[in-house]
Formats: C-alpha cells, structure tokens, sequence
C-alpha cells in the first residue's frame, strides 16, 4: 500500500509541477503579464509541493532521508511530466530524446547509489 501511495503522490506531484513550469512559461508572452496562466502556475506548484509532502513522508519511513535523494524522485517525475505534459519530447531529434533518456538513467544510478544516505 505504501509503494502505491507513494507511486500515486510522486506522479500527481511531478504532473502538478510539470503543468506548473509550462503555464508559468505563458506568464509574460508577447511582453505583457497574464494572470489567469500565473494562477494556474501558482495552483499547480501548490498542489504539486501538498503531494511531494505525501510522498516524502513514505520515502522517510522507508529510510531515504538524504535530501539528494528525496529530490531526484521529484525532479525525475518533474522532468518527465514538463516533457510529455508541453508537447515537445516527441518533436524533439533523436539524439535529443537519448540524452534526455541517459540524463533519467542518470538520476536513477544516483538515486540508487545515494538514496539512504543522510
């Protein structure tokens, strides 16, 4: 149960943040200010961090209390969400989308290597 929740509070949190990068990325086109895409950030950033918690708190039962650690299961569900949720991962050139899969590889070696340690 506690791998669900922490499966379920991760992707809600990485989408949440992801959709949060990409209206926050709206916010000044065409040089004026747009508050309906700041709100949308700015509530998808607050949800994103209420799941992060959620998620935290079953990776320390677990253990993993390095702050290295808890944070590349944020960024690696943050990144992968930013790419899937813009649009653009698969307009992207195939040695773009491999560096961007090696980079994940990455993250998951040192989450691996690094995900006890305080």
């Amino acid at each position: 149960m506690d791998l669900l929740i922490l499966l379920a509070a991760t992707l809600a949190c990485g989408a949440a943040d992801a959709l949060g990068f990409v209206y926050a990325a709206r916010v000044w086109q065409g040089g004026a200010f747009h508050g309906r895409e700041a709100l949308l950030s700015a509530a998808c950033f607050q949800f994103g961090v209420a799941m992060y918690w959620v998620a935290l708190r079953t990776l320390s039962a677990w253990g993993v209390v390095s702050t290295e650690a808890q944070t590349l299961v944020w960024f690696a569900a943050t990144i992968i969400g930013v790419a899937i949720l813009s649009g653009q991962f698969l307009r992207w050139q195939a040695l773009d989308q491999s560096v961007a899969l090696a980079v994940l590889l990455g993250i998951g070696w040192l989450l691996a290597r690094t995900g006890g340690a305080a």
